[in-house]
């Protein structure tokens, strides 16, 4: 990952190793694997870099605490940090973008300054940083793999085993007079608030489903009003998922894409070179609007297309510009049986996408998903077969 850093402290080599592994400064959790970036040699905290390593770029300096000298962390977003955001939104290196768990702090907070739970997903600890200008606060970043909070808790990372686990290496206790931390209320589902106060001494408090919102939350003696509680799913926040979901769809779409073009071959004469080039093209672009539907045109649109699965919803998004692309485009020499098998095709992919995408949104509970998938794998199955069933009958 292209932000991959670390940073170290004037310390023996094995108190390096500890600090770094338990307070979070650099973007891995091994001291062997930190490779260096290069800020500018006067950046305040330069007294704390080790020959070869350098401080992350999110990493202002180190503040001291009863526990040790802490990461102060800046709310600023470089360019780097929206570039490598913008990649991470198409799915580029989404699995390896993560910041080292620990403990950080962000403004200038003391020992009665609130302690804000979060994953060490690098988008998720970039959205809550820059929403933090303003406020003196310590962040306290779980080791969820590199998942972000909802998925973690879901997957059992974002749990009351590694939050009490964390608060106790990197000696919270110390750091603040008080016994509270404040978590996401998307990663509830992970943490029993009961079991970290008797593991840890530590009580749980619930923040707001938004960082954009915690500035407001804490000003209102950490108080949720109905809308921060609410989880949204706008047309915006449909919408920058559909880059990973269609990059994702690109590796299986490319072995279609050669299946579909070898099929075009059989015809009359068992196979044919021309069959492939003249008849495959039509059947690439039926599977190009199929991708387009049910990976961008379904979640974009997702409201208001009728039906609470989303296999159906992609049916319907899926035959109207399958229709719209068969009309305008007019493949001829296909006949009834091609025309019909360009159709199926770019449902059934349509379909199969959009069901997909169940798991980025918060309208379906993992019982439900995996019901729709009982049922309507075996139908997009179906209407696999038949399409390419038609469509080498059509060459005949």
């Amino acid at each position: 990952m292209k932000q991959s850093q670390g940073c170290g402290c004037n310390e023996t080599a094995s108190q390096n190793r500890h600090k770094l592994s338990t307070s979070g400064v650099g973007i891995l959790g091994s001291m062997d694997d930190l490779p260096s970036c290069a800020p500018e040699p006067d950046r305040p905290g330069a007294a704390y870099e080790k020959p070869g390593y350098r401080l992350c770029s999110y990493v202002d300096r180190f503040i001291p605490t009863d526990a040790g000298p802490v990461p102060l962390i800046t709310p600023r977003l470089t360019k780097d940090d929206l570039v490598s955001t913008f990649l991470v939104r198409c799915g580029i290196g989404r699995h390896s973008y993560t910041v080292s768990p620990g403990l950080y702090a962000i403004g200038n907070p003391d020992k009665n300054s609130e302690v804000l739970v979060t994953a060490n997903f690098k988008l998720t600890f970039d959205h809550l940083r820059k929403e933090l200008a303003g406020i003196h606060a310590w962040v306290l970043v779980l080791d969820t793999r590199g998942v972000n909070v909802w998925c973690a808790a879901g997957k059992g990372t974002f749990s009351t085993r590694e939050l009490v686990k964390r608060i106790k290496m990197t000696s919270l206790e110390k750091v603040v007079d008080h016994k509270r931390v404040i978590l996401p209320q998307l990663g509830a589902t992970g943490v029993s608030a009961r079991d970290v106060k008797k593991q840890s001494g530590f009580r749980v408090i619930y923040g707001p489903v938004r960082a954009k919102d915690i500035p407001a939350f804490l000003n209102h003696d950490k108080t949720a009003d109905k809308t921060m509680r609410q989880v949204t799913f706008s047309l915006y926040e449909r919408f920058i998922l559909t880059p990973v979901e269609i990059r994702m769809a690109l590796k299986p779409a490319l072995m279609f894409a050669l299946a579909v073009f070898i099929l075009s071959g059989f015809g009359p004469g068992f196979f044919s070179f021309a069959g492939v080039w003249d008849r495959g093209w039509p059947a690439f672009f039926a599977l190009v609007i199929g991708i387009l539907s049910g990976a961008l045109a379904t979640p974009v649109l997702l409201p208001h297309i009728p039906f609470r699965q989303f296999a159906v919803k992609g049916i319907l998004s899926g035959a109207v510009f399958a229709l719209i692309f068969l009309l305008l485009s007019a493949p001829a020499g296909h006949g009834i049986s091609g025309l019909t098998a360009l159709f199926l095709f770019s449902v059934t992919v349509s379909s199969y996408l959009a069901m997909n995408f169940t798991g980025a949104t918060p309208f379906t509970s993992p019982s439900g998903v995996e019901k729709e998938m009982k049922r309507f794998i075996p139908v997009q199955l179906a209407g696999l077969a038949l399409s390419s069933g038609l469509w080498i009958y059509s060459a005949f």
